[in-house]
């Protein structure tokens, strides 16, 4: 056997150090090209997920509405600490599938170490946790409750129903805002919201700066983070206060994380 031609023939055939570190090179610039692109395409796999969710969602507050003579819950905020008075037990017979409850994007709970936004609610005693919230506006409070005159209570006859925000991503389980609510001053902050500054709650960047929701007429989109000013969340509520555009809000007055998002 010639040695020296079978030498020659296996140097041929191989990969010589310098090739070998321009080929992993070649791939590591491949992946540091293609893996944002797969994590964009993930986020957009949940951010659609989610809005799936909203569509069921949509369906069964419609069904309980129509069960309940165009009524929602009673609501009021913190009689809802006990688990019978939040929405998840309110329509427990209108759905089985535990998993709705969750946006994709938010599906670990803050009591085992979930960080907002991307956050659910609880768990509290019951093992109760999710990550949507609802329009407290809509509930069925009495009349001879505080700023009674604000709630939208039926169903029927809403005007423009398709801005009132009904069902949404939030990190409570359930958001009560005024037109006067401050931004959160970093993404996911929980400070200064006791009973102000609920729209906190639900400006939240869950999907490329913006939220899903359910509105009044049953429909589904998502909202930027500065539109949710703009939406009628009760019936005397100002769409043209003072964090819009009519209001006179100006790029400055945002907290730095909002700035350069789309104004309304």
């Amino acid at each position: 056997m010639n040695k020296s031609g079978y030498r020659n023939r296996f140097s041929i055939a191989g990969f010589t150090l310098i090739e070998l570190l321009v080929v992993i090179a070649i791939i590591a610039l491949l992946m540091g090209i293609l893996m944002p692109a797969l994590t964009r395409v993930k986020s957009l796999a949940k951010g659609a997920a989610c809005q799936s969710n909203m569509h069921q969602w949509g369906v069964i507050w419609m069904t309980y509405a129509q069960d309940n003579e165009g009524h929602f819950q009673r609501g009021a905020g913190g009689e809802s600490q006990t688990g019978g008075g939040r929405w998840p037990a309110v329509v427990r017979d209108y759905y089985k599938d535990d998993k709705i409850r969750l946006c994709p994007m938010a599906v670990k709970p803050l009591t085992e170490g979930g960080l907002n936004p991307l956050a659910a609610w609880g768990k509290f005693d019951d093992g109760m946790y999710a990550s949507y919230g609802f329009n407290e506006w809509l509930c069925n409070r009495p009349v001879s409750e505080g700023e009674s005159s604000n709630y939208w209570r039926h169903v029927f006859g809403v005007p423009q129903s398709n801005t009132v925000p009904l069902f949404l991503d939030c990190y409570w389980y359930d958001v009560w805002v005024h037109s006067i609510d401050s931004p959160p001053p970093t993404d996911g902050s929980t400070s200064d919201l006791a009973g102000r500054n609920e729209i906190r709650r639900v400006c939240l960047n869950r999907h490329s700066y913006t939220v899903n929701s359910v509105f009044l007429d049953w429909s589904v989109r998502k909202v930027d983070l500065k539109e949710l000013w703009t939406l009628k969340w009760h019936k005397n509520y100002n769409i043209r206060d003072i964090w819009t555009r009519a209001g006179g809000v100006t790029e400055d007055d945002w907290p730095e994380w909002m700035r350069g998002l789309k104004d309304y």
